[in-house]
């Protein structure tokens, strides 16, 4: 099974959500789900330090602190994605950083759940719970 690791980026604007997204570049992408930016671990390579460098690879974004969400497992490759959540400024600018990528967006909370790979609506959800919960302490 293959292992991958990225980050759930999310950001507060005028109170509304946010969410970090990559759409895969190519022609045969084209109507293909966006995602969290995530990447495959090399063997070896620390989860959290896969996800960091994924996400800068393909946005140009870096972050702070982050909280590992667990993972999910796609339905069809039985590819496992560990996710981890942090917060990202009102003023982080995402750009498509990497020939991986066409698109890298803050996109509204609703339209990620709506975009995003379905497999993968789980680690925004436990994101948003678990940052939530941070917000209390």
């Amino acid at each position: 099974m293959k292992t991958a690791a990225g980050v759930i980026l999310l950001r507060r604007v005028n109170s509304m959500v946010q969410v970090l997204l990559v759409h895969p570049s190519g022609n045969y992408n084209r109507h293909a789900s966006w995602s969290i930016p995530k990447g495959e671990a090399e063997p070896g390579e620390e989860l959290e330090g896969t996800a960091r460098c994924e996400l800068f690879e393909e946005t140009g974004v870096t972050c702070g602190k982050l909280l590992p969400v667990g993972s999910c497992q796609y339905k069809k490759s039985r590819k496992e994605i560990w996710g981890f959540a942090g917060e990202a400024s009102e003023t982080a600018a995402p750009r498509t950083a990497s020939w991986e990528v066409d698109a890298a967006e803050f996109l509204p909370l609703d339209d990620a759940l709506a975009k995003i790979h379905p497999d993968q609506v789980v680690l925004i959800e436990r994101a948003l719970t678990l940052l939530e919960k941070g917000k209390g302490d």
